[in-house]
């Protein structure tokens, strides 16, 4: 399974209307600051992970450190859906990554306090995804910078020596890669519809605000010219219009998308750089080079400078049901600060003192700064989520922008402008609502 960092938002719409009514029982009285001792089950949407024995190559590195704990692990495919069916009752594991439909102020219901954020800031990164007034429930497994994932060779054969800075210059790129050479210039993923999210991981970059996320939370009308929602939008939109995607979006595939971009026959996928191992692994088993695969920041500048977001993945909570709490609190721990996993995925670590990852350096090369989204002001935490609730506008998910797919290609009625004004009148009327 792959590895869905912005996409594993999608079912927040319904799934955080669904969880509110969970219950909040505090489980087992075990110490989360006891010996570390006892059988703890870590949940795991990295199924690729469990079944090629990473996993539990990791756990044996763990009982050099804590030989009294045992740890087994649950590879959960469609790890969002699942989750949240379980969450409903009390058996989800010891040690599991917070889903995205978990609200902020739901985290207390299903875990287990870790101590208080300012405790946890220091040392490292994203917290905030996994904080609530103040207290931290869970420590991200480490991040991404948001991006272009790409073919180099692809882009070379086009006759393409500098990389996209604006959408003009993106869209005169594909269409370059459309005539010069046999590869799909840009790929969306659109049955699987997750991958239509990971764009979202760009908010902020475009115009070099952290607090992207807030500002758009209160504007009642942000698909509008100079917005990132709009850039983000209306990239993917012109892309489609302009016949540089797949012919057939209805029947992409994504495992077998790694394969093609990996070999040549794809020139870029809008993903984090979570994706890049996953692709270098698919260009060395067809027998291409890892070396093809880049990555580049989103076709956008402030000033001539380009931004890249780096936001955290999953983050890893103990259940409040949990029998081995302490346990628990030591695998994370480790798991966070002592494994390779950040640095064998391609990640940036949770750890502020950690350098970035080898296959960020083309970012840095290209002089692109990297920027990490400031938190929602107390009180506003779960404001974005809530208005997109109530909007029925599926940020982090695929219904809206399959739409917006078919509005471009043809399938459906509408223009970009009709759409964004639909859009519009949906968000402001439940900004309206919410935001006082």
């Amino acid at each position: 399974m792959a590895k869905k960092v912005f996409a594993l938002a999608a079912t927040v719409t319904v799934a955080a209307i669904a969880l509110s009514g969970c219950s909040s029982s505090s489980g087992s009285n075990n110490a989360i600051d006891g010996a570390a001792k006892g059988t703890i089950t870590v949940l795991t949407g990295r199924t690729d992970l469990v079944s090629d024995g990473t996993f539990k190559k990791y756990a044996a590195e763990f009982n050099k450190a804590y030989p009294d704990v045992t740890v087994k692990f649950e590879g959960v495919a469609d790890y969002e859906n699942a989750i949240k069916t379980r969450l409903n009752g009390t058996k989800y594991g010891d040690v599991l990554a917070i889903p995205a439909a978990v609200k902020p102020s739901q985290l207390k219901q299903f875990f287990e306090p870790l101590g208080k954020t300012t405790d946890f800031s220091g040392t490292y990164r994203y917290t905030a995804q996994a904080s609530y007034e103040g207290t931290q429930y869970g420590i991200v497994s480490g991040g991404n910078a948001n991006g272009v994932v790409y073919n180099k060779k692809v882009w070379e054969k086009a006759g393409i020596t500098a990389l996209p800075k604006t959408e003009s210059e993106w869209l005169a790129d594909l269409k370059l890669i459309k005539e010069k050479t046999d590869a799909i210039p840009l790929y969306t993923n659109y049955k699987d519809g997750w991958p239509l999210s990971q764009g979202m991981g760009n908010l902020g970059a475009i115009t070099n605000n952290v607090n992207a996320a807030i500002d758009m939370a209160q504007d009642p009308s942000p698909w509008k010219d100079g917005t990132d929602i709009y850039a983000i939008d209306s990239l993917l939109f012109d892309s489609v219009n302009q016949k540089l995607t797949e012919p057939d979006p209805l029947s992409t595939d994504w495992e077998g998308s790694k394969t093609q971009l990996g070999t040549g026959k794809i020139g870029a996928m809008m993903l984090g750089s979570w994706a890049i191992s996953q692709m270098q692994a698919a260009a060395v088993k067809a027998g291409a080079s890892a070396d093809d695969i880049g990555f580049m920041a989103f076709p956008a500048n402030v000033n001539g400078t380009q931004y890249a977001t780096v936001s955290g993945d999953y983050a890893y909570g103990i259940s409040k049901h949990s029998n081995a709490k302490a346990a628990a609190k030591a695998w994370i721990t480790w798991f966070t600060e002592k494994s390779d996993y950040t640095k064998s995925q391609g990640m940036v670590s949770t750890l502020k003192d950690s350098p970035l990852p080898a296959n960020l350096t083309g970012l840095s090369d290209a002089g692109v700064k990297l920027i990490e989204p400031a938190a929602a002001p107390k009180g506003k935490e779960s404001l974005l989520s809530d208005v997109a609730n109530q909007s029925q506008i599926d940020l982090y998910g695929q219904v809206y922008r399959q739409k917006l797919v078919d509005i471009a290609r043809g399938a459906a009625d509408g223009t970009k402008d009709s759409y964004f004004a639909e859009l519009n009148s949906k968000w402001g009327a439940a900004v309206k609502q919410l935001v006082k």
